[in-house]
Protein backbone atom coordinates (compact mmCIF):
# COMPACT_ATOMS: atom_id res chain seq x y z
CA UNK A 1 0.00 0.00 0.00
CA UNK A 2 1.43 3.38 -0.99
CA UNK A 3 1.69 6.21 1.56
CA UNK A 4 -0.81 8.30 -0.40
CA UNK A 5 -3.42 5.57 0.10
CA UNK A 6 -2.44 4.71 3.66
CA UNK A 7 -2.14 8.26 5.04
CA UNK A 8 -5.89 9.06 5.28
CA UNK A 9 -6.56 5.65 6.84
CA UNK A 10 -3.76 6.27 9.33
CA UNK A 11 -5.25 9.68 10.19
CA UNK A 12 -8.66 8.09 10.78
CA UNK A 13 -7.09 5.49 13.10
CA UNK A 14 -5.25 8.22 15.02
CA UNK A 15 -8.47 10.18 15.37
CA UNK A 16 -10.40 7.18 16.68
CA UNK A 17 -7.84 5.79 19.10
CA UNK A 18 -6.02 8.95 20.13
CA UNK A 19 -2.57 7.82 19.02
CA UNK A 20 0.29 10.26 18.57
CA UNK A 21 2.03 10.76 15.24
CA UNK A 22 5.03 12.09 17.14
CA UNK A 23 5.30 8.95 19.29
CA UNK A 24 4.90 6.70 16.25
CA UNK A 25 7.71 8.63 14.55
CA UNK A 26 9.88 8.29 17.66
CA UNK A 27 9.25 4.54 17.73
CA UNK A 28 10.21 4.26 14.06
CA UNK A 29 13.42 6.18 14.69
CA UNK A 30 14.32 4.01 17.69
CA UNK A 31 13.57 0.84 15.72
CA UNK A 32 15.76 2.07 12.87
CA UNK A 33 18.64 2.62 15.30
CA UNK A 34 18.15 -0.86 16.78
CA UNK A 35 18.39 -2.42 13.31
CA UNK A 36 21.93 -1.15 12.77
CA UNK A 37 24.27 -4.12 12.27
CA UNK A 38 21.31 -6.51 12.09
CA UNK A 39 20.74 -8.99 9.24
CA UNK A 40 18.29 -6.76 7.37
CA UNK A 41 15.76 -8.46 5.10
CA UNK A 42 15.22 -5.78 2.45
CA UNK A 43 12.51 -5.77 -0.21
CA UNK A 44 14.43 -8.18 -2.42
CA UNK A 45 14.80 -10.54 0.52
CA UNK A 46 11.12 -10.29 1.51
CA UNK A 47 10.01 -10.95 -2.06
CA UNK A 48 11.92 -14.25 -1.97
CA UNK A 49 10.05 -15.33 1.16
CA UNK A 50 6.55 -14.28 0.07
CA UNK A 51 5.14 -16.35 -2.80
CA UNK A 52 2.20 -15.80 -5.15
CA UNK A 53 0.06 -17.94 -2.85
CA UNK A 54 0.28 -17.10 0.84
CA UNK A 55 -1.31 -18.57 3.94
CA UNK A 56 -1.69 -15.91 6.61
CA UNK A 57 -2.16 -17.32 10.11
CA UNK A 58 -3.91 -15.17 12.67
CA UNK A 59 -3.77 -15.75 16.42
CA UNK A 60 -7.47 -16.47 17.01
CA UNK A 61 -8.51 -19.56 18.99
CA UNK A 62 -9.65 -21.31 15.79
CA UNK A 63 -6.14 -21.44 14.30
CA UNK A 64 -5.41 -24.98 15.49
CA UNK A 65 -8.64 -26.31 13.98
CA UNK A 66 -7.92 -24.51 10.71
CA UNK A 67 -4.38 -25.89 10.55
CA UNK A 68 -5.68 -29.41 11.22
CA UNK A 69 -8.27 -29.18 8.46
CA UNK A 70 -6.66 -27.00 5.82
CA UNK A 71 -2.90 -26.87 6.43
CA UNK A 72 -0.46 -24.44 4.84
CA UNK A 73 -0.37 -23.76 1.10
CA UNK A 74 2.36 -21.58 -0.43
CA UNK A 75 4.46 -19.44 1.87
CA UNK A 76 3.27 -18.72 5.39
CA UNK A 77 3.03 -15.51 7.39
CA UNK A 78 2.33 -15.75 11.11
CA UNK A 79 0.73 -12.84 12.94
CA UNK A 80 2.36 -12.55 16.36
CA UNK A 81 1.17 -15.40 18.64
CA UNK A 82 0.20 -17.55 15.67
CA UNK A 83 3.91 -18.33 15.64
CA UNK A 84 3.60 -20.42 18.81
CA UNK A 85 0.72 -22.49 17.42
CA UNK A 86 2.53 -23.10 14.14
CA UNK A 87 5.77 -24.11 15.85
CA UNK A 88 3.85 -26.49 18.13
CA UNK A 89 2.59 -28.15 14.93
CA UNK A 90 6.08 -28.49 13.50
CA UNK A 91 5.58 -25.55 11.12
CA UNK A 92 8.21 -22.83 10.83
CA UNK A 93 6.66 -19.62 9.46
CA UNK A 94 8.38 -18.09 6.45
CA UNK A 95 7.62 -14.65 7.88
CA UNK A 96 6.49 -13.44 11.31
CA UNK A 97 4.72 -10.09 11.68
CA UNK A 98 4.79 -8.80 15.25
CA UNK A 99 4.59 -5.71 17.43
CA UNK A 100 6.13 -7.71 20.28
CA UNK A 101 3.13 -8.00 22.60
CA UNK A 102 2.85 -11.80 22.40
CA UNK A 103 5.15 -14.74 23.09
CA UNK A 104 8.28 -13.02 21.83
CA UNK A 105 10.54 -15.82 23.05
CA UNK A 106 9.01 -18.22 20.51
CA UNK A 107 9.45 -15.59 17.80
CA UNK A 108 13.13 -15.11 18.66
CA UNK A 109 13.68 -18.87 18.45
CA UNK A 110 11.80 -19.15 15.15
CA UNK A 111 13.83 -16.25 13.77
CA UNK A 112 17.05 -18.04 14.70
CA UNK A 113 15.72 -21.14 12.89
CA UNK A 114 15.02 -19.22 9.66
CA UNK A 115 11.79 -17.23 9.93
CA UNK A 116 12.05 -13.62 8.77
CA UNK A 117 10.69 -11.39 11.52
CA UNK A 118 8.99 -8.12 10.56
CA UNK A 119 8.95 -5.98 13.70
CA UNK A 120 6.46 -3.14 13.89
CA UNK A 121 7.23 -0.04 15.91
CA UNK A 122 4.51 2.25 17.24
CA UNK A 123 4.18 4.74 20.06
CA UNK A 124 2.97 2.18 22.60
CA UNK A 125 5.70 -0.45 22.22
CA UNK A 126 8.97 1.48 22.51
CA UNK A 127 10.02 -0.37 25.70
CA UNK A 128 9.39 -3.72 23.97
CA UNK A 129 11.44 -2.63 20.96
CA UNK A 130 14.39 -1.79 23.18
CA UNK A 131 14.06 -5.03 25.15
CA UNK A 132 13.54 -7.57 22.37
CA UNK A 133 14.94 -6.34 19.04
CA UNK A 134 18.57 -6.87 20.15
CA UNK A 135 17.79 -10.59 20.67
CA UNK A 136 16.71 -11.34 17.10
CA UNK A 137 19.69 -13.03 15.43
CA UNK A 138 18.13 -13.95 12.09
CA UNK A 139 16.77 -11.96 9.17
CA UNK A 140 14.77 -8.95 10.31
CA UNK A 141 12.79 -6.06 8.81
CA UNK A 142 11.18 -3.04 10.46
CA UNK A 143 7.83 -1.37 9.80
CA UNK A 144 5.98 1.71 10.98
CA UNK A 145 2.46 3.04 10.58
CA UNK A 146 3.87 6.52 9.98
CA UNK A 147 6.50 7.89 7.66
CA UNK A 148 9.29 5.56 6.61
CA UNK A 149 12.77 6.17 7.95
CA UNK A 150 16.03 4.40 7.17
CA UNK A 151 15.52 0.63 7.31
CA UNK A 152 11.94 1.00 8.60
CA UNK A 153 9.27 0.68 5.91
CA UNK A 154 5.50 1.15 5.72
CA UNK A 155 3.47 -1.42 3.79
CA UNK A 156 0.17 -0.41 5.37
CA UNK A 157 -1.83 -2.16 8.05
CA UNK A 158 -2.84 -1.61 11.65
CA UNK A 159 -3.11 -4.88 13.58
CA UNK A 160 -0.67 -7.76 13.17
CA UNK A 161 -3.19 -9.74 11.13
CA UNK A 162 -4.16 -7.13 8.58
CA UNK A 163 -0.56 -5.89 8.44
CA UNK A 164 0.45 -9.43 7.41
CA UNK A 165 -2.17 -9.34 4.66
CA UNK A 166 -0.97 -5.92 3.50
CA UNK A 167 2.63 -7.17 3.44
CA UNK A 168 1.67 -10.16 1.28
CA UNK A 169 -0.23 -7.92 -1.11
CA UNK A 170 2.66 -5.51 -1.40
CA UNK A 171 4.94 -8.31 -2.51
CA UNK A 172 2.57 -9.60 -5.16
CA UNK A 173 0.54 -12.39 -3.57
CA UNK A 174 -2.26 -13.35 -5.96
CA UNK A 175 -4.10 -15.64 -3.54
CA UNK A 176 -4.35 -15.14 0.19
CA UNK A 177 -5.65 -17.88 2.47
CA UNK A 178 -6.57 -16.67 5.96
CA UNK A 179 -6.51 -19.16 8.85
CA UNK A 180 -7.05 -18.33 12.50
CA UNK A 181 -8.95 -15.07 11.97
CA UNK A 182 -11.95 -14.16 14.15
CA UNK A 183 -13.23 -10.61 13.82
CA UNK A 184 -16.11 -11.05 16.30
CA UNK A 185 -14.72 -12.77 19.40
CA UNK A 186 -11.22 -11.54 20.25
CA UNK A 187 -9.11 -13.38 22.80
CA UNK A 188 -8.60 -11.15 25.86
CA UNK A 189 -5.09 -10.08 26.86
CA UNK A 190 -4.12 -9.10 30.41
CA UNK A 191 -4.44 -5.36 30.94
CA UNK A 192 -6.18 -4.80 27.59
CA UNK A 193 -9.77 -3.60 27.18
CA UNK A 194 -11.81 -6.06 25.15
CA UNK A 195 -13.86 -3.19 23.68
CA UNK A 196 -10.73 -1.59 22.25
CA UNK A 197 -9.69 -4.95 20.79
CA UNK A 198 -13.07 -5.28 19.06
CA UNK A 199 -12.66 -1.82 17.53
CA UNK A 200 -9.20 -2.77 16.31
CA UNK A 201 -10.59 -5.94 14.73
CA UNK A 202 -13.27 -3.87 13.01
CA UNK A 203 -10.46 -1.87 11.43
CA UNK A 204 -8.62 -5.08 10.54
CA UNK A 205 -11.70 -6.36 8.72
CA UNK A 206 -12.06 -3.06 6.88
CA UNK A 207 -8.41 -2.96 5.82
CA UNK A 208 -8.48 -6.56 4.63
CA UNK A 209 -11.77 -6.58 2.76
CA UNK A 210 -12.43 -2.97 1.72
CA UNK A 211 -8.95 -2.54 0.22
CA UNK A 212 -8.75 -5.84 -1.62
CA UNK A 213 -7.12 -5.52 -5.06
CA UNK A 214 -8.99 -7.24 -7.86
CA UNK A 215 -6.14 -9.69 -8.45
CA UNK A 216 -6.16 -11.02 -4.87
CA UNK A 217 -8.46 -13.81 -3.74
CA UNK A 218 -9.09 -13.87 -0.02
CA UNK A 219 -10.08 -17.31 1.23
CA UNK A 220 -11.31 -17.92 4.77
CA UNK A 221 -12.59 -21.35 5.90
CA UNK A 222 -16.34 -21.54 6.42
CA UNK A 223 -16.80 -21.83 10.21
CA UNK A 224 -20.19 -23.56 9.74
CA UNK A 225 -18.57 -26.59 8.11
Amino acid sequence: MRWEEWSPLYQAIIDEFGYSRQMDARAASILDSLLVNKRICDEGCLSRHIFREVTVCGAASNLQAHLDEFGIVGSSIAADNATSVMVANGLLPDVIVTDLDGNVGEQILANAEGSVVVVHGHGDNIPALKEYVPHFAGLIAGTTQGREIGAVSNYGGFTDGDRAVSLARHFGASRLRLLGFDFEDPAPKPGREIGVKRRKLAWARKLIFDHNPDNVELWIPDPSK
